[in-house]
């Protein structure tokens, strides 16, 4: 098990990455908006030479709010990893991003799960 941490400059989001079992767990804290969108971008699909693992599980619990730009990462993010016979899945999303992933359809696209244990084994 790994783990790394970044934060933006703002600090408004602080995101850690682990693998277990051959998935990369990715926690995410704080808010997700356009000042975070290039490192939630970066995380979940990295622009240097290693390639992501196929496999995505983005932990949502210490996430407060969700705008457009997020929604625009985990499309990019699931779009890419399909291409690449791989996926990226949700979990533990807090309320009001949960509404968000509704009222938007991407919990339609993305499988979401109540918690990431769930989303491991799915």
């Amino acid at each position: 098990m790994t783990s790394n941490e970044k934060t933006d400059r703002s600090e408004r989001l602080s995101v850690a990455h682990r693998m277990v079992d051959n998935i990369r767990v990715v926690t995410l804290h704080g808010e997700i908006d356009h000042t975070a969108m290039d490192l939630l971008a970066d995380v979940l699909v990295p622009q240097d030479d290693t390639a992501p693992p196929p496999r995505i599980v983005a932990d949502m619990t210490g996430v407060t709010f969700m705008d457009s730009s997020g929604i625009n990462a985990f499309l990019h993010a699931h779009q890419h990893l399909t291409a690449q016979q791989g996926w990226l899945r949700i979990a533990g999303a807090q309320e009001a991003v949960q509404r968000v992933l509704g009222l938007t359809g991407v919990d339609t696209v993305i499988n979401c799960h109540p918690t990431v244990e769930q989303a491991l084994k799915a």
